[in-house]
C-alpha cells in the first residue's frame, strides 16, 4: 500500500480478543494503526506481534473520558467487555462504557471528519421471537435483568450513532456481531468456547448450561475481522446495521458433542441451572451482508474449532514451560 492510501486508524478496545486480530490485520494492510484501551479485559500479550512496529501505537486510556485529541480518517469503536462474566462484573461501568464511549468517539470523529464504526451485538435481539434475526427485526430485550447492561448499553449506543449522523453528519457504520470464537480468547472468557475448550482439553466435565437445547451461530474471528473492514469501507455516510455472523446454527449440546470429537476428550457432561436472561435462539440472517459487501463467512466450525483448539493448546505448553522456569529458578 502506497503512503498516498494509508490510513490513520484508531482502534478502541485494541487489545481484546476481536481488536486485537482487527489490529493487526490493519497493520498488515499497511495503516497506522493507534490501540487504545484500558486493559480491564484487554491483554497486551494479544498485540505481541506489533510491539515495536512503526506503524503501531498503544494508548492506555478508558473510553469513558473524552480522547485523546488525534486526527484519524476511521475510528473503530470496539470498546466494552463482552462476555457475561464480565459485564456483569461491573454492570454500572459496562453501560457507562457502551454510552459514554459511544459518544466520545463520535465527537472524535466529529471533530475531525472521521468514518466511526460501532462494533454492536447480536444481543440487541434479545430472547428474539423472529428466525432467523434480520436488522429490521426491533428484537425482545429485558431492560432490567442481568444481561441488560450490555444489551442495552450497545442499544443506546446504536442510538447515539445514528442521531450524531443525522444532526452532525458524522459518516458511521454500525455492526452486530454474533458469537464470535478463535484465538486469544481468554481461557477463563467464560463464553461457551473457550469453557468448553478449556474443560476437554483438562480433562472436566463440560457445563452445560440447562438441558443443552438454546442455540447459536459462531463465526471465526478472520471472518468476523473481515466483515468490519468491508463494513467500514463501505460506500456512503451511514451504513448499517448490518449482521455479521455465519447462519451456521447449532445447539449448544451439539457444540460439546463436536467440542469432544475435535478434542480427543472423553470429558463427560455436566447439567447446570440455566442463567437468567439466555436467549434460547440466535441465528443471523446475513442477506445484506452478503449483498452490500461481498461478504460470506468462509471458515466452517469445525476448522475454526481445530485452529482455536491448536492456539489453547499452545497456552497450555507456554503455561506449563514458565511454571517449570519459575520453579527451577533459585529462590
Amino acid at each position: 500500500m502506497s503512503s498516498a492510501s494509508a490510513l490513520r486508524v484508531l482502534v478502541t478496545g485494541g487489545a481484546g480478543f476481536v481488536g486485537s486480530h482487527l489490529c493487526d490485520r490493519l497493520v498488515a494492510l499497511g495503516h497506522y494503526v493507534t490501540c487504545l484501551d484500558n486493559f480491564v479485559t484487554g491483554n497486551a500479550d494479544n498485540l505481541a506481534d506489533l510491539s515495536g512496529h512503526p506503524r503501531f501505537e498503544l494508548v492506555r486510556h478508558d473510553v469513558q473520558h473524552a480522547l485523546p485529541d488525534a486526527a484519524y480518517d476511521r475510528i473503530y469503536n470496539l470498546a466494552c467487555p463482552a462476555s457475561p462474566p464480565h459485564y456483569q462484573r461491573d454492570p454500572v461501568a459496562t453501560l457507562r462504557t457502551c454510552v459514554f464511549g459511544a459518544s466520545n468517539v463520535l465527537e472524535l470523529g466529529q471533530q475531525h471528519g472521521a468514518r466511526v464504526l460501532q462494533a454492536s451485538t447480536s444481543e440487541v435481539y434479545g430472547d428474539p421471537d423472529v428466525h432467523p434475526q434480520p436488522e429490521e427485526y426491533v428484537g425482545s430485550v429485558d431492560c432490567t435483568g442481568l444481561r441488560s447492561c450490555y444489551d442495552e448499553g450497545k442499544r443506546a449506543a446504536e442510538t447515539l450513532f445514528y442521531d450524531f449522523h443525522r444532526q452532525h453528519g458524522v459518516a458511521i457504520r454500525v455492526a452486530r456481531i454474533f458469537n464470535t470464537y478463535g484465538p486469544r480468547m481468554s481461557p477463563d472468557d467464560g463464553r461457551v468456547i473457550p469453557n468448553f475448550v478449556t474443560q476437554a482439553l483438562g480433562g472436566t466435565p463440560l457445563s452445560v448450561y440447562g438441558a443443552g437445547a438454546q442455540t447459536r451461530s459462531f463465526c471465526y474471528i478472520d471472518d468476523t475481522v473481515d466483515g468490519l473492514i468491508r463494513l467500514m469501507e463501505a460506500p456512503g455516510s451511514r451504513v448499517g446495521p448490518i449482521n455479521i455472523g455465519n447462519p451456521c446454527e447449532l445447539s449448544i449440546l451439539q457444540l460439546a458433542d463436536l467440542v469432544r470429537s475435535r478434542t480427543g476428550s472423553d470429558s463427560p457432561i455436566a447439567f447446570l441451572p440455566l442463567p437468567g436472561d439466555d436467549p434460547r435462539i440466535r441465528r443471523p440472517d446475513i442477506d445484506k451482508a452478503a449483498a452490500m459487501l461481498g461478504w460470506l463467512p468462509q471458515v466452517d466450525l469445525a476448522e475454526g474449532l481445530d485452529r482455536t483448539i491448536a492456539w489453547y493448546r499452545g497456552v497450555a505448553v507456554r503455561s506449563h514451560s514458565a511454571c517449570n522456569d519459575a520453579s527451577a529458578a533459585p529462590a
